[in-house]
């Protein structure tokens, strides 16, 4: 199927979902091939209503899910895992198209990110509390886990697939409830997992998607609404701050990954041909966009002449291109500012 074929049958234009329902908003942004920088769809742009409403379908279905039995949450994600294995072609498409990575790298998230499912669906029924006597040998002391709410999950754009599985995962393996914002630049992705999750079995309202091209509204939204009990965010060390800041404000639990920093190491002893191929995924899986690509190179002089040479050569040989082309090793970049 041709990638345009796939973004009209997602509706982009409707890509809000609240209540099992898809919904426009009052206007829309635009989604770029990073490739060839022409656009590739026009997204609802959702705002202060719009996360209100998100938050209102999520609260309301939380009790339903919350009591639902851990079995039958772990069937709905263990459907979810072989949906999305079953819909790769589809995934990689839509990730190479919105995001640029190669078709390899792609595949490779599509795969990684339907573990999730798989994982947090075995999780799921292996709940586990804690049981033991207080100190004084008087009283029996009972520790249970239970869902904490509507989790409020923000998304960035250099994994588009896998960081949402990621997040939605393990909230709906405890019986949590979701609104998710994903990343402005790729929310194409997101919206095809939605509907993976809707064939699945995930009832109305469990999970909900705003997307938006003003992301510190919504986000503002969220954090301020007494209803939202767990933040998540992945992105960049500054948002991250903004985020915890508001989120104290009421001491909201909070879970955030942000900026990384990554050395590579390559000792006196070292097998060189290792060292390069492991640099060379290191430092260009996914362009380099990623938190955990190396950002400096400390290399023991011993073999340093020699590293270098080969790392160098094994650059040259790299086939810079467009996802479209089933050759490409690495893509663009997501946009001009990245760079």
């Amino acid at each position: 199927m041709r990638v345009n074929d796939i973004i009209t049958g997602l509706r982009a234009a409707e890509s809000i979902i609240i209540g099992g329902q898809a919904k426009a908003a009052p206007s829309t942004f635009t989604v770029d091939d990073p490739a060839t920088g022409q656009p590739l769809a026009e997204v609802a742009d959702g705002g202060t209503a719009e996360a209100v409403a998100a938050v209102d379908a999520a609260a309301g279905a939380f009790a339903a899910w919350a009591g639902a039995t851990p079995r039958f949450r772990a069937d709905i994600l263990r459907r979810a895992y072989e949906l999305m294995v079953a819909d790769a072609d589809r995934l990689t498409a839509l990730i190479c198209a919105e995001n640029g990575k190669s078709a390899v790298d792609a595949r490779g998230e599509v795969i990684y990110a339907a573990e999730f499912f798989r994982w947090f669906g075995e999780e799921a029924v292996r709940t586990e509390g804690e049981y033991g006597l207080s100190p004084s040998g008087l009283a029996r002391t009972i520790v249970t886990h239970r869902p904490v709410g509507v989790a409020a999950l923000i998304t960035p754009w250099n994994f588009p697939a896998a960081m949402a599985t990621r997040k939605i995962a393990p909230a709906l393996a405890a019986g949590c409830t979701v609104v998710l914002k994903p990343a402005g630049l790729t929310p194409l992705t997101a919206l095809a997992i939605f509907e993976i999750l809707a064939q699945a079995g995930v009832p109305d309202g469990v999970v909900n998607l705003v997307t938006t091209a003003k992301p510190a509204e919504v986000a503002s939204a969220w954090l301020a609404d007494d209803r939202v009990k767990k933040v998540s965010f992945t992105g960049s060390t500054g948002v991250g701050r903004t985020l915890l800041e508001q989120a104290s404000a009421r001491i909201l639990n909070a879970s955030m990954e942000l900026g990384g920093n990554a050395p590579f190491v390559v000792t006196a002893d070292a097998d060189i041909d290792a060292a390069v191929e492991g640099a060379m995924v290191a430092k260009f899986r996914n362009g380099g966009q990623a938190c955990t690509a190396a950002n400096r190179f400390y290399v023991h002089s011993d073999v340093a002449d020699r590293f270098i040479a080969r790392f160098g050569a094994a650059i040259a040989e790299l086939r810079v291109g467009p996802a479209a082309d089933q050759r490409s090793q690495v893509g663009p970049v997501i946009s001009a500012r990245a760079a």
